[in-house]
């Protein structure tokens, strides 16, 4: 499970441009829970995710994977219990290596063996297996450099990569955003077999309203480095597009006229 407890992050402290960019952030998803959190720019949103990766330091906070505190705890270290898909679909993976390559490089990461034999048919032959679930035919492009991919087929390799390694945490940052739609749906239906398959506790940060509306267990609405809304359960199942923006319109008014 994910908690973020009484988060709290200050850009520019004492200086004319200081922001807030978490402001008591609570949060929490259980095992296997599939959170799906919205928000405007400068709502908190990448934050959130560097605080929970290692990436940015709390001024003051915890972070805590399956009950352990994490806080203090470099990137390098978390690195061995949570993976994050980036919204540049050139992030996560080398270009000039091939796909099988790429795939090895994220075993060896997750799994720290020294794996001698490499590339050796049976390791193949799950590359082949676990590519063919995104529908993209990469499990026939295993000897294709990485940089000859299009843009949604690197991110999709960059999701199976991630997953590869069974995380106990799956952060998915904006992943989708810079593919052209239909390979959006293709990537977001591949990522929902990935998390249901292993039971991934997973966070999606996304601008895609008809996504979080379609996939996940809850929807949760950040604002000014907090948690504003969130909605679960049968409320979750029943909401659709125009609900959510109407959530967030007034939500966004009240805190307007609060401040």
């Amino acid at each position: 499970m994910l908690e973020i407890r009484s988060a709290r992050k200050v850009f520019y402290k004492g200086r004319p441009d200081e922001k807030k960019a978490l402001d008591g952030l609570d949060l929490s998803l259980a095992t296997g829970e599939f959170g799906v959190v919205i928000g405007s720019n400068g709502a908190g949103k990448s934050s959130m995710l560097n605080a929970i990766s290692g990436a940015m330091v709390l001024d003051s906070g915890q972070v805590l994977i399956n009950g352990d505190d994490v806080t203090g705890m470099p990137v390098h270290r978390r690195a061995a219990r949570l993976a994050r898909v980036f919204q540049d679909p050139m992030k996560g993976t080398a270009a000039s290596m091939t796909v099988a390559e790429n795939m090895l490089l994220a075993d060896l990461r997750s799994r720290k063996r020294t794996l001698r034999l490499g590339l050796n048919a049976k390791r193949l032959a799950d590359y082949r297996e676990r590519l063919a679930l995104l529908g993209l035919g990469l499990e026939n492009r295993l000897d294709t450099r990485v940089e000859l991919l299009s843009g949604g087929q690197r991110q999709s390799l960059s999701l199976i990569m991630a997953v590869g390694g069974s995380p106990e945490l799956l952060l998915l940052d904006e992943h989708t955003a810079a593919l052209d739609p239909r390979t959006a749906d293709i990537v977001m239906q591949a990522t929902v077999r990935a998390v249901e398959a292993l039971k991934l506790t997973t966070l999606m940060v996304t601008h895609n309203m008809q996504h979080a509306v379609d996939y996940g267990h809850s929807v949760i609405m950040l604002d000014a480095g907090k948690v504003r809304l969130e909605i679960s359960g049968e409320e979750k199942k029943r909401i659709t597009v125009a609900d959510l923006i109407g959530h967030f319109s007034v939500k966004t008014d009240r805190m307007l006229l609060a401040s």
